[in-house]
């Protein structure tokens, strides 16, 4: 969309740790078994890196509108010594890029932080922006390994303050090669958001080290934003714990700090296994007929907040279609082949959707939880001139679920553009809009939307279907057709 996103990457890294080799349950381990040390080296940038990769800063991604330019070392400005970080953050409008970030990462295997309690620096900047900073990221995570990355946002001032993330659990960190990141933008003076007035500003960073504080005290771990929630789901379905308020509040020296930690860091637990488990990526998985109840606890502490699951045992599946595929182009589908490859999960600024395919080859579903507004954005544009309708299979196990359904023609140039104020299209782009309400429960409901309004004749580019509320639903079958 034409709306000026501010995007940035949680990216897993590697944990490497060595594991003592026992012969037998009663068999102690031998005197000559040793475990991998790592350096404790706690500064990161003291008037120069300290052990970090020869490019010292590595870019977050251009093609995400990262900029790459604005990253330096100020000879000039410092808090201490004869150095300092110097980030210049572009404005909403620059070319190069709408946002700045990146990561800085160890040069060797990584160190040993299980003695320290805290990342520390100082900064300041040239007005009061917010960044994202924090730890644990690195650009070269082996797949499949725990995460265990940590974030925080701060304000910047005029003069310079020390800031304190804290570490949710040091004893995890025997072999960190995320040392630092941060991503910010344009600071917007009028406080509402991306609307073309965000300016360049700059800020500093220097004294970036691990520190022992003694001071991070209080932790009070916090999963599904300290709410106690239930969820209907069914078997094979999978619950993202970590996209639902998954953070730690600490008292440091008095200051309140909140950061969010990966769930590596936490303990899940499931009162009944056989219903769902948790793995150390926070991801419930739905195995079984019954009810459950996730809870969690960091370093001993219990999380506030947890989590009911019912599960209904097997989806049904989806009503199998029968029109002839010479009278259909298909967006998803398992009994047709379809037109155009499709992102259903763009992303959007603002969206708290999380999809998710599940299902075996043949009875696959896109799954969707928290859905406020999302889209499904095709990758070629349809051109549905001869067709009349679009059909949808939606499934549904809350009463009272409403979903709105935008189809969306993005005009001669194939771009989506939409009125940031009214959120109707701009340019030459149409779109049709339907209720999907009355949803039956437990089972699917096949809705049949006319491609009629102000798509009646405009409907040679179809690009996209938008969705919103919900919030909790499950598609299959999306095409188009002619009766």
């Amino acid at each position: 969309m034409k709306n000026i996103k501010l995007t940035y990457i949680k990216l897993t890294f590697f944990l490497g740790c060595v594991f003592a080799l026992v012969l037998s349950c009663d068999r102690e381990l031998s005197d000559e078994a040793t475990f991998a040390t790592f350096p404790t080296t706690a500064e990161v940038f003291i008037d120069a890196p300290v052990g970090l990769t020869d490019q010292f800063f590595r870019s977050f991604d251009p093609a995400a509108g990262a900029n790459t330019s604005g990253f330096g070392v100020d000879n000039n400005t410092f808090y201490e010594g004869t150095t300092s970080i110097r980030i210049d953050v572009p404005s909403s409008n620059d070319p190069n890029g709408n946002f700045i970030g990146g990561v800085f990462e160890d040069r060797g295997a990584g160190r040993n932080l299980t003695g320290y309690d805290a990342l520390t620096f100082w900064a300041q900047g040239t007005t009061s922006g917010t960044i994202a900073v924090g730890f644990g990221t690195d650009f070269d995570t082996l797949e499949g390994e725990p995460s265990y990355d940590v974030a925080t946002s701060v304000q910047m001032t005029s003069g310079w303050k020390k800031y304190v993330i804290p570490i949710p659990d040091a004893s995890k960190l025997i072999q960190e090669t995320g040392m630092f990141f941060f991503a910010a933008g344009g600071f917007d003076p009028l406080g509402d958001g991306p609307n073309g007035n965000e300016i360049a500003w700059t800020f500093w960073i220097d004294e970036l080290k691990f520190e022992k504080l003694g001071t991070v005290s209080q932790p009070r771990p916090i999963i599904f934003n300290g709410q106690n929630i239930a969820q209907q789901t069914f078997t094979g379905s999978e619950i993202n714990i970590v996209s639902q308020g998954l953070s730690i509040k600490y008292d440091v020296a008095g200051e309140n700090i909140e950061v969010s930690g990966a769930p590596a860091y936490f303990n899940f637990v499931s009162s009944n296994t056989d219903v769902a488990i948790v793995n150390q990526f926070g991801i419930a998985n739905v195995i079984g007929e019954g009810a459950t109840e996730i809870t969690a606890e960091l370093t001993g502490v219990e999380a506030e907040g947890s989590l009911t699951v019912t599960s209904s045992g097997a989806l049904p599946l989806a009503p199998v279609p029968m029109r002839p595929a010479a009278n259909v182009k298909s967006i998803y589908s398992d009994a047709y082949t379809v037109v155009t490859e499709s992102s259903f999960n763009p992303g959007f600024g603002g969206s708290t959707t999380e999809v998710t395919e599940v299902g075996p080859p043949g009875q696959l579903v896109q799954v969707y939880a928290n859905n406020n507004f999302t889209g499904i954005i095709f990758n070629n544009p349809v051109d549905a001139t001869t067709l009349t309708h679009m059909h949808v299979d939606i499934y549904t196990e809350e009463p009272g679920t409403n979903i709105n359904i935008q189809i969306r023609d993005v005009g001669a140039n194939g771009e989506i553009e939409t009125n940031i104020f009214t959120g109707f299209p701009d340019g030459d782009d149409k779109d049709k809009r339907f209720d999907a309400t009355g949803l039956t429960v437990g089972a699917w409901t096949s809705i049949d939307i006319p491609l009629d309004g102000d798509l009646a004749t405009q409907r040679n580019n179809l690009g996209a279907l938008i969705l919103a509320g919900g919030p909790d639903f499950i598609l299959d079958n999306i095409y188009f057709y002619k009766e």
